[in-house]
């Protein structure tokens, strides 16, 4: 007769001969990648102080229509911030902890939808990316991250100028989503995004936007740039669709070892809220950044924003922001790490818009305005 088995003893015998075996074959499988010895981490920061003098002597202090230098006549903090960033050949990222008045201005239009979005968190952090190596030249990113749109960036030392052009203050600084990056030659790179919308990292509709860029160096002193941004800006609560469709171009060139040129010109469309056809806006600038020595040196710029829909910025006037405007400026580097920034700047705009103490709004502006930045 021949011997039965016993299934149920034979499942446990060999289950438990897994139990015993697994570990060693996990370990064999899934050991632990040998440190990456090439990796940097770094540790740095920014302090940006400054005081401001706007003749028109705004009632509440808070300057209009930009977010460098946000107050008046007020010693204070443009912006402050730490950071630690990672670089490997395959992996890197950074965290960036921020605060200031630029801060506070630029984060002020963050969505409120919920009990936990809004402005409160999400101003602290300035960037908060990791990021990977897909293949020998393109890398994925995600997270909160500097904005793919202008040639001016949120930071004031990587600027040519202190302050930012009404152009740069009306398009988003900061993104949140996923990024890809593509080196397609040693002469062109694209970037290409997937972000919540236009410069918010709390959602307020359902739907998600997207964006890219190309840069071309034309030599080893030039860039040409385009970019552009696609996106539904309408609630989930709004009859209609309110499609944004934004592109610039930009050029940055250093026309000789002491004058560098940065230009560029944006047009936005956007969908009419009635659905009743399209409203429009459009900005540029030129700066011109003058070496006079190693350690000073002479900056200009001219700019133009008209926003007759007010798409952008809400002014409650005839015409909306429809404005000129002109700086000069004088940086030193009076240490290494050091940058003092002294600049004066005026607009004028087609309607009284400008808050002015005792007379009401003005057409004209006029700022000075002094910064001592460290760099560590």
């Amino acid at each position: 007769m021949p011997a039965t088995i016993d299934y149920a003893k034979l499942r446990s015998t060999v289950a438990l001969a897994g139990l015993l075996v697994l570990p060693h074959v996990v370990h064999a499988q899934v050991a632990p990648a040998p440190p990456d010895t090439t990796a940097k981490i770094t540790f740095g920061g920014f302090v940006d102080s400054y005081y401001a003098f706007d003749f028109n002597r705004p009632p509440t202090f808070d300057r209009a229509f930009t977010t460098q230098p946000a107050r008046h006549n007020e010693f204070n903090v443009n912006l402050a911030f730490a950071e630690l960033k990672l670089e490997s050949p395959r992996v890197r990222g950074r965290l960036a902890l921020q605060a200031g008045t630029s801060v506070q201005s630029n984060y002020s239009g963050e969505p409120h939808n919920g009990t936990i979005s809004g402005p409160d968190l999400a101003r602290i952090i300035q960037e908060a990316v990791a990021g990977v190596k897909i293949s020998d030249n393109a890398w994925v990113d995600g997270g909160i991250f500097f904005s793919h749109i202008g040639m001016e960036g949120f930071i004031s030392r990587d600027n040519p100028i202190y302050t930012r052009s009404l152009v740069a203050d009306y398009s988003p600084y900061y993104e949140s989503g996923v990024r890809l990056g593509w080196q397609l030659s040693s002469h062109v790179t694209t970037t290409f995004v997937v972000v919540n919308g236009w410069q918010n990292i709390s959602e307020f509709n359902a739907a998600k936007s997207v964006g890219a860029r190309i840069d071309y160096a034309t030599s080893p002193s030039t860039t040409l740039t385009y970019y552009n941004y696609l996106g539904d800006e309408a609630p989930d609560s709004a009859k209609n669709r309110q499609m944004r469709f934004y592109n610039g171009i930009g050029v940055k060139g250093t026309l000789n070892e002491k004058l560098l040129v940065l230009a560029e010109a944006d047009y936005g469309v956007q969908e009419l809220a009635n659905g009743s056809g399209n409203a429009h806006w459009w900005g540029g600038m030129v700066i011109g950044h003058y070496q006079v020595t190693t350690t000073a040196a002479i900056v200009a710029r001219l700019e133009r924003y008209q926003d007759p829909h007010q798409v952008i910025v809400p002014t409650n006037t005839p015409n909306g922001l429809n404005t000129n405007g002109a700086s000069i400026g004088f940086d030193v580097v009076p240490q290494p790490r050091v940058l003092w920034r002294t600049e004066l700047r005026g607009y004028e705009n087609q309607t009284a818009v400008f808050p002015k103490r005792d007379s009401g709004p003005s057409k004209d502006d006029l700022l000075i305005v002094t910064s001592l930045a460290l760099s560590f």
